[in-house]
């Protein structure tokens, strides 16, 4: 198994960078998050699954072992492949699959490319026992309302859900809990500044 590759980024596409190790370019796909931060010409350290089919070796980085362990965790989940493991780790954080799964919202994952409802309950499931509460990310209570239909107009409107996740925190606390319309506005004014 290949666990981590560290060398000269050479290319970066749409879906992927690739990698100089002492001469050889390794093709690694990666989370749009993660293939954001680099740039060709600097060096990289890239922790990486190695995923072979019949067809084909694939080599998947992450910047953080903890990002390689949320793929692991999520290729165990009946339907999920690798691409749509990645599809999530593009769209969601790890701290916003743990508030997912610590608040039994199966209807995050189910916004994520190419993850029906069935398939976000099965990722919900499974995942339930298996992460670990960190510090400040503990289960709590479920998001209200208010904030639900706030985030599902943000994610409408074309923002990722952890960019929506992001505007709700920005949101002040004296705006009242039941102006939709008032919570909505300040959360789009976020992605102005």
């Amino acid at each position: 198994m290949i666990a981590s590759v560290s060398g000269k980024i050479v290319q970066i596409d749409t879906d992927s960078v690739v990698v100089d190790v002492g001469g050889i370019g390794f093709r690694i796909l990666l989370p749009s998050p993660a293939r954001d931060h680099l740039h060709v010409g600097e060096v990289a350290f890239l922790y990486t699954q190695l995923i072979v089919r019949q067809d084909a070796l694939t080599l998947y980085g992450f910047e953080t072992s903890e990002g390689c362990d949320f793929f692991n965790l999520l290729l165990s989940v009946d339907g999920v492949g690798p691409r749509t493991a990645l599809s999530v780790l593009s769209t969601l954080t790890p701290d916003a699959i743990r508030r997912a799964v610590f608040r039994e919202q199966s209807e995050i994952f189910s916004r994520v490319p190419g993850v029906g409802k069935k398939t976000s309950q099965k990722i919900l499931l499974y995942l339930q026992d298996r992460i670990k509460a960190v510090s400040g990310l503990e289960p709590v209570a479920m998001m209200s309302d208010t904030d639900a239909e706030v985030l599902a107009a943000l994610t409408a409107l074309g923002y990722s859900v952890v960019e929506a996740q992001a505007a709700l925190q920005s949101i002040p606390r004296d705006i009242p809990q039941d102006d939709v319309e008032a919570r909505l506005r300040i959360a789009i004014q976020y992605f102005g500044s």
